[in-house]
């Protein structure tokens, strides 16, 4: 392979005891992850029942949503890829929501056994810990021979800001520990005995990934799709077990994911695209520290460089900038140095969007991304996450670096031990400003007694429908919290989803809002009642007709008094059942 030595799988394990291929010093390596992801979510799990990361916004609620409906689908005998329990009556096309129904569904007895949060709470951790561990597997395997080498590179892997960023909010880009298998996969297909069994174990880990996060996928394919395009192009002969490998797992991988992206892009509530507008890095986010970091602590974090704190994808600081560029030209020779340099480049340059930015303020010059960014797929996809491919690059680069110290000769005038000081010394200066921080948890607030105590059932019909005031929505998801603590029971109108809207059909957060609906969000944020009018009262009688509701309830919380006395006006009296008003709805609705 241009005349590189490549060096064997054997020749990589660290001597000493295994099982199961495993060494002792794997197996430090492998707890040391474990024991990083325990204590950045600590704070969940000493609360397991009412832990809630302040960093997520509504998102931990939308998360434990798609968990508890899932494993409620499954417990049911029903399709875990859709739930009528939000939305009401429509739906919510969890394909098209990042579900991880790959995740959520192996993890259904957890969920039942110990609750969503529960859940969460694995997934991220063990996402997050799985991430290191399968890029410090390939890298001890396939790149250098160190574990102390692969240890750092694995690291960095599974704790970079970028990732750390997301960790905190959005599990589909903290669990990414598929991809290095499957990069594993491909490392080996050449060499493969049986390409078809092979193909087809390639190809069952394609769709998996699929099933736990579609746009890491895509990005990691953006990524070294130019490289790959290079290699086959200057291979006069491809190898057989690569054509037959590959073909066998992109028809497996097909077959799997047929009726799940059919459901995504073409079934109930699904949509076209969603436009978020230019949402590219600046260059000076390359170099600035994120929020939940050493460097942020002194610097104040991104401030106005982030859309917010679940979106900090570059950060990676002036030190690590700096020695990336350095090791890109000092490690030029060596084949994994430059792919991931490559790779490196392409997710940088991509990620500044369609329109380059030096400090926050768009300059006008055209970059890259307008090429590609009206193109099916990547038009929904947020450009600042391309920078999440540099990540396993970086990690690459430390790591083939880390082992080329390691591998030094003795110096006459420094030595050995004075060089590896340096490098220590460089990745502390490096790495520290970014290492992260425990993330902050609170404790929720509980569940109103009228949900967790059972009292709603008393007004819901079987698989009917209660209207909260006010209505769910992406800023204010409380209530789906309830619904899980209610066992989900009961549908609910509206919510934190992302579904079809207007007549483009393109994708919006929430439901389209219906008049009554709008009325009593306004009365939440004002505190004002404005007059109630005959047209607002059949207004509401439609909406409630429409949403096909048994109950309208109001529980204790801001504007409660504006809000019943509204409420009232539309309904006429309530009913005091626990901690909540309650109106029946059903004579009207005949529901």
């Amino acid at each position: 392979m241009g005349g590189e030595q490549r060096v064997t799988a054997r020749t990589r394990v660290p001597a000493g005891r295994r099982w199961l291929g495993i060494g002792g010093a794997d197996l430090l390596v492998i707890e040391g992850y474990v024991l990083a992801a325990v204590l950045l979510y600590a704070g969940l799990w000493r609360d397991l029942d009412g832990g809630y990361l302040v960093g997520s916004m509504q998102d931990q609620n939308l998360f434990e949503w798609m968990f508890a409906a899932q494993a409620h689908a499954v417990a049911r005998g029903e399709n875990p890829l859709f739930s009528d329990l939000q939305n009401a009556p429509l739906g919510v096309n969890l394909m098209a929501n990042t579900g991880l129904p790959a995740l959520a569904v192996p993890l259904t007895p957890v969920t039942l056994a110990f609750g969503s949060t529960a859940t969460w709470t694995v997934v991220l951790t063990g996402g997050l810990a799985g991430t290191a561990t399968a890029w410090y597997w390939l890298f001890s395997r396939h790149v250098v021979r160190s574990p102390v080498a692969a240890a750092v590179g694995g690291a960095f892997c599974a704790f970079a800001p970028a990732v750390i960023s997301h960790a905190k909010a959005h599990p589909n880009f903290a669990a990414t520990f598929l991809l290095p298998v499957i990069a594993i996969r491909l490392i080996r297909l050449p060499e493969a005995r049986r390409p078809v069994l092979h193909g087809v174990g390639l190809g069952v880990l394609g769709a998996l990934q699929v099933l736990i996060g579609e746009e890491i996928l895509l990005i990691g394919v953006l990524a070294v799709a130019p490289y790959a395009i290079w290699f086959g192009l200057t291979r006069r002969r491809m190898p057989r077990q690569v054509v037959v490998g590959v073909a066998t797992a992109i028809g497996v991988s097909t077959a799997l994911v047929a009726y799940p992206l059919w459901l995504q892009f073409a079934g109930p509530q699904s949509y076209h695209a969603i436009e978020h507008g230019p949402k590219g890095n600046a260059l000076a986010a390359f170099v600035g520290y994120p929020s939940q970091s050493l460097g942020g602590l002194v610097t104040g974090g991104p401030g106005t460089l982030a859309m917010n704190g679940t979106e900090e994808n570059a950060f990676f600081g002036w030190g690590l900038v700096t020695l990336v560029v350095v090791l890109a030209v000092w490690l030029r020779a060596e084949l994994p140095a430059r792919i991931a340099t490559a790779a490196c480049a392409v997710g940088a340059v991509l990620s500044l969007g369609p329109v380059l930015s030096v400090d926050g303020e768009p300059t006008g010059w055209p970059a890259p991304w307008a090429l590609l960014a009206d193109l099916p797929l990547l038009e929904s996809v947020l450009e600042s996450r391309l920078a999440l491919a540099c990540v396993p690059a970086v990690g690459c680069l430390l790591a083939v670096a880390t082992q080329r110290v390691l591998d030094a000769p003795p110096d006459r005038r420094f030595g050995t031990a004075s060089l590896r000081a340096v490098w220590a010394g460089a990745l502390v200066v490096a790495l520290l400003p970014i290492a992260p921080l425990p993330f902050d948890t609170v404790t929720r607030a509980p569940t109103p007694e009228f949900y967790a105590g059972g009292e709603w059932a008393r007004w819901v019909g079987d698989g009917g429908t209660i209207v909260p005031v006010p209505l769910p929505e992406p800023l204010r998801a409380d209530p789906l919290r309830w619904q899980i603590d209610a066992g989900m029971g009961f549908a609910i109108p509206q919510g934190y989803f992302v579904g079809p809207a207007g007549e483009e059909r393109l994708g919006s957060y929430g439901a389209p809002k219906r008049p009554s609906s709008l009325l009593l969000d306004g009365v939440a944020a004002t505190g004002e009642v404005p007059p109630i009018s005959d047209a607002d009262r059949a207004a509401m009688v439609d909406d409630l007709r429409f949403w096909r509701a048994d109950a309208v309830v109001l529980t204790d919380g801001p504007r409660q008094e504006e809000l019943h006395t509204a409420v009232s006006a539309l309904l006429g009296p309530a009913h005091r059942a626990v901690d909540a008003w309650v109106w029946d709805v059903r004579p009207i609705t005949g529901s």
